[in-house]
């Protein structure tokens, strides 16, 4: 049961978004910029280390949404998302996101904790200082987005085929227009009171 009076129907950080639209905007720009647009590291590639963090935040509702749409991206591979989360050292991915997948880990336990060598493992695997600091980035937001979301105990939709389905569309369309379709099914809830 959630902590204050959020919409029916819009679990985790979208009840959130519906609540307080004036921080749902720059929450969802940021969410946008780290995970969507444009970058040398792929979507699949960051939607596993927020789901990482997620999962070791233990944030049920972040940890399945952003592993349902790295799975889309990694063309349905669900056990690959699973085996990220388990040990990703031992996890079939590139020795470069190991590397950066450690760093967000220690980001995860607090900032201090990365240390030189962290970064200049990242480095002997080709990471750029752009990837490293998005990937201190986005594990630092994803703790935000983590304690935001189980911090006023919103709940989450247990049935996997609703993550898949809103997975294929933020795959797709990024953050933003997932936004709108928050908007959109606020309003189309307003008009029917």
């Amino acid at each position: 049961m959630p902590h204050i009076p959020l919409a029916e129907g819009l679990p985790g950080i979208r009840g959130l978004f519906a609540f307080r639209p004036e921080t749902a905007r720059p929450l969802s720009e940021l969410a946008d910029v780290l995970l969507h647009q444009p970058a040398t590291l792929s979507p699949a590639e960051r939607e596993l280390i927020a789901t990482y963090v997620s999962a070791l935040n233990n944030c049920f509702y972040c940890q399945t949404a952003h592993g349902a749409i790295a799975a889309k991206h990694l063309g349905g591979n669900e056990e690959l998302v699973s085996e990220v989360t388990r040990d990703f050292e031992r996890a079939a991915i590139p020795d470069k996101l190991k590397a950066l997948l450690a760093i967000a880990a220690k980001v995860q336990r607090g900032g201090k904790s990365v240390q030189p060598g962290d970064v200049e493992r990242a480095r002997q695997y080709g990471a750029t200082d752009l990837e490293i600091h998005d990937t201190v980035l986005i594990a630092a937001a994803f703790c935000m987005y983590n304690r935001y979301v189980d911090g006023l105990a919103t709940w989450s939709p247990t049935d996997m085929a609703g993550f898949r389905e809103r997975a294929a569309q933020v795959a797709r369309d990024g953050y933003l227009a997932a936004l709108a379709n928050i908007a959109a099914t606020q309003a189309t809830a307003s008009s029917r009171k």
